[in-house]
């Protein structure tokens, strides 16, 4: 077994066997708890407290050994090496911290693992991910919307600030995600982010405390309930973290552990955002430091991965949520920023943990090749490296597809680049592990992008859904969000959902409180969302795909169980294909039926494509 180095942080919700001084007070512990029978042994813990780095610590507990002790630059911490073997039992662990004349006991409790089912399950081409930010999605809980000594508290009447929403407000929408046909969730950041209001934190990538969820969303024990609940239904949830930095106000800025455990800590560098420069095999030292070890934005200290007491903290703090909460995969925020062999341990030590998990990095990338580069064991590759990781966000398709639909027909230009685009799919170890999309919370919502035509963003729906790769969907997509004549600023595309609040004058999680044009685009995502759920071919059926001619694109995906045929016409005139060009996949079949309208078509000598218009076609042998 892979043994493992794990980093707890002592809390105050430790027991501490003795009166108050100087040297015995121990503020925190991370994780809070741990358990027996885990897929790792060798644990490292690290105490926080005043003067704590100045104790040495003892452990007298069955199967469990004390291997070393670090103190760092700072006195106030100190890590403590345990390896908790198989041969250990659930209860509380003592550990003796002793400096000079003065002792201390802190508790540690050891917990027995729990015996649950559909957990930890991974995440694949079968589902659909709906992407919400919590704080924009519904409120459920008013109360917490201010919470004593947080630094920023719900205000309505400005975008940029938090909003109120929550996880019960998720709570009680799940049938309304169940029914649109999602099958997956994926929040952004659910941990505590208690920044200054000037900055509007409520996006969650600016963590100040990595093992407790905001609790202006709710606590840890709801975000466990809130998974559980969506297992029941047979849905999954995956949770975002972010490695490569923190908030500015997270609780480490008072007393780094080490002077080395944020990049330029003592004069600010801000990154390039060019993450292509890791694959580039011309790039420059100066660039890479510049991508590596640059702050993200002046609120955000970059985290040094190359520090492995910092790494063993992150590795540790991943493989907890993971078994606390039984979450069901992870997206990795700004996957290519941090240092990449760390980033491939990482992957690798939490998929032999839990080998059913599954991970997607986001690799902002323009093109394939440098997008390709952060997928698993590429063939070929020329530096030799392999990241480990299963599945990346898709940048390339989702431009190719937003502009396609948006441009012109032209051998340049339109579907052409869609058609390109999937050409280069031999440069992915295996591009159904991608994660494709229209739009998420990082960029214009599409059918702003496609300047609110209605047509071309019906036909980029059918080939998100019908398309290779894991389909992800941005919350309000469903409605034809658009920028609702804000500007080009992130809150343009973050907007609340109307009807998830108490204080709306309109519900659309229900068909009365939405508009037509919203019914028709819920109802045609609605209807394509539920077939998929059972199209064996768009879950793991190969694809073919024809040469797009003069605004029409026909493709293929094919299994033995089943062939659908999705054909796309984005000209403003009717087309009539000669359906022998497609007769090595149409072969037998005799009829076709429509997945949107439930239309029978003869199959015979041509297609007829209406204009602007895209249609999925479940192929037949016999009526």
């Amino acid at each position: 077994m892979t043994r493992f180095i794990f980093l707890l942080l002592f809390s105050v919700f430790s027991t501490i066997t003795l009166a108050f001084n100087l040297y015995g007070q121990v503020n925190k512990i991370d994780p809070p708890f741990w358990w027996t029978d885990m897929p790792v042994e060798e644990v490292q813990i690290q105490l926080y407290g005043p003067n704590i780095g100045l104790h040495r610590a003892q452990i007298d507990y069955p199967g469990v050994e004390l291997v070393k002790q670090i103190a760092v630059d700072s006195p106030n911490y100190l890590f403590v090496y345990l390896n908790i073997s198989s041969a250990s039992s659930a209860g509380i662990i003592p550990i003796r911290l002793s400096h000079e004349s003065t002792t201390l006991t802190v508790n540690f409790e050891l917990r027995p693992r729990e015996n649950r089912t559909n957990v930890n399950q991974g995440f694949d081409a079968s589902d659909v991910i709906y992407l919400m930010m919590p704080d924009r999605f519904a409120n459920g809980n008013s109360d917490n919307d201010t919470i004593e000594g947080m630094l920023e508290s719900a205000d309505r009447t400005n975008p940029e600030r938090r909003q109120g929403g929550d996880l019960a407000g998720v709570a009680e929408h799940l049938d309304y995600l169940d029914d649109l046909g999602m099958t997956a969730i994926w929040f952004t950041p659910i941990i505590e982010n208690d920044m200054k209001p000037e900055y509007g934190a409520y996006h969650g990538y600016a963590a100040t405390d990595l093992y407790k969820v905001d609790r202006r969303y709710g606590s840890n024990a709801e975000y466990k309930a809130l998974i559980d609940a969506a297992h029941n239904r047979g849905m999954k949830v995956i949770m975002d973290m972010i490695h490569n930095h923190i908030g500015d106000q997270h609780w480490w800025m008072r007393d780094l552990p080490t002077q080395d455990w944020v990049h330029n800590i003592d004069e600010y560098m801000q990154t390039n955002y060019q993450g292509s420069i890791v694959a580039d095999p011309y790039s420059s030292d100066y660039d890479m430091i510049k991508l590596v070890d640059g702050w993200f934005v002046p609120e955000m200290p970059d985290l040094n991965q190359d520090e492995p007491l910092l790494t063993d903290y992150l590795i540790i703090n991943t493989l907890w949520w993971i078994e606390y909460s039984g979450v069901d995969g992870i997206r990795m925020d700004t996957y290519l920023y941090p240092d990449k062999k760390y980033m491939a341990e990482w992957v690798d030590l939490v998929l032999t943990a839990y080998p059913d998990f599954n991970i997607v990095g986001e690799a902002w990338a323009i093109n394939t090749p440098a997008a390709a580069y952060w997928q698993y064991d590429l063939p070929g590759q020329g530096d030799g490296y392999d990241s480990k990781l299963p599945s990346i966000t898709d940048f390339p398709w989702s431009f190719a597809v937003r502009d396609g639909m948006k441009q012109e027909f032209s051998w340049e230009n339109g579907l052409m680049k869609i058609y390109y685009m999937l050409g280069q799919d031999h440069l992915y170890a295996n591009a159904m592990k991608n994660v494709i999309f229209l739009d998420n919370h990082d960029m214009t919502r599409v059918y702003e992008h496609l300047n609110k035509d209605i047509a071309a963003f019906k036909m980029a729906i059918t080939l998100l859904l019908t398309q290779r790769g894991i389909p992800q969907i941005y919350y309000g997509t469903e409605f034809m969000f658009g920028h609702q004549n804000r500007g080009g600023d992130d809150e343009a595309w973050r907007q609340t959902l109307p009807g998830g609040w108490a204080d709306d004058t309109r519900n659309v999680f229900t068909e009365k409180g939405r508009t037509e044009s919203e019914n028709d685009a819920f109802n045609y995502i609605k209807t394509l969302a539920n077939w998929r759920k059972t199209a064996i071919s768009t879950h793991q059926g190969s694809m073919k795909h024809f040469v797009p001619e003069d605004g029409t694109y026909v493709y293929f995906r094919i299994h033995e169980l089943q062939t659908v045929m999705v054909i796309v016409n984005t000209s403003d005139e009717e087309k009539t294909l000669d359906a022998t060009r497609f007769q090595e996949v149409l072969g037998d079949f005799t009829t076709a039926t429509n997945v949107i309208t439930n239309t029978v078509l003869d199959l015979g000598d041509t297609l007829v494509l209406p204009s602007r218009e895209a249609s999925v076609w479940e192929l037949k042998d016999e009526l």
